[in-house]
């Protein structure tokens, strides 16, 4: 889930003078143009898949889900495990018996709808459009912090939706993760405990640990 975490197209905000040079001006306007459109959502469910990949294109893992985001809220299902967020905190329910629970913005290694509502790509990243052909824009995203475990994250956006619907993830060794959303509905009527882990849905003992 971690990796579903780093690259769900979703926030950070403002940067110093020289990053900002380094910028393209065209792929802000754009990512601008998502972050307002996230905003004014009443709330989107999708479907999504994540295929990851070795160097040489082997698939590691392929996987389908569910994921819920109202504003900075967000619920994230891929087959028992479970993530929930209110933009206060954030259950991580590994699907048997534990639920891990840390405050919204513990991770800052990941993409999280909080974060791409604040502007993330003017604070940890530079940025630039590299194509504009067909229905999609593409933006390329270089992590300022070295340190990061991933070299870059490539973002489709699509045009008709003011959206990003697709993100690939290189990590330094050359592992790619595919993430694309489907089955998109951004006028989902989403009620605030979809975004709250409640025990007592659960027929059996979890333990958790915050």
């Amino acid at each position: 889930m971690k990796k579903i975490y780093s690259i769900l197209i979703i926030a950070l905000t403002l940067l110093s003078t020289s990053a900002k040079a380094q910028n393209d001006p065209d792929a802000k306007k754009i990512l601008d143009a998502v972050t307002a459109q996230l905003k004014s959502n009443k709330g989107i469910n999708a479907s999504f898949t994540l295929v990851s990949k070795s160097p040489a294109g082997k698939i590691n893992n392929n996987v389908t889900g569910k994921i819920s985001i109202k504003g900075n809220k967000y619920y994230i299902k891929e087959g028992s495990t479970e993530i929930f967020n209110n933009g206060e905190k954030t259950w991580n329910y590994n699907g048997n018996d534990e639920v891990t629970v840390t405050p919204a913005d513990a991770d800052d290694q990941s993409f999280t709808p909080q974060k791409f509502l604040s502007g993330f790509y003017d604070k940890d990243y530079t940025y630039k459009l590299i194509s504009s052909a067909g229905s999609f824009n593409q933006i390329e995203l270089l992590p300022i912090d070295k340190r990061k475990s991933f070299q870059k994250i490539n973002l489709f956006v699509d045009k008709s939706r003011t959206m990003i619907t697709r993100a690939k993830v290189v990590d330094k060794a050359g592992n790619t993760v595919d993430f694309n959303l489907k089955n998109i509905n951004s006028n989902a009527n989403i009620g605030d405990t979809t975004f709250v882990f409640d025990q007592k849905k659960y027929n059996k003992k979890i333990e958790v640990i915050e």
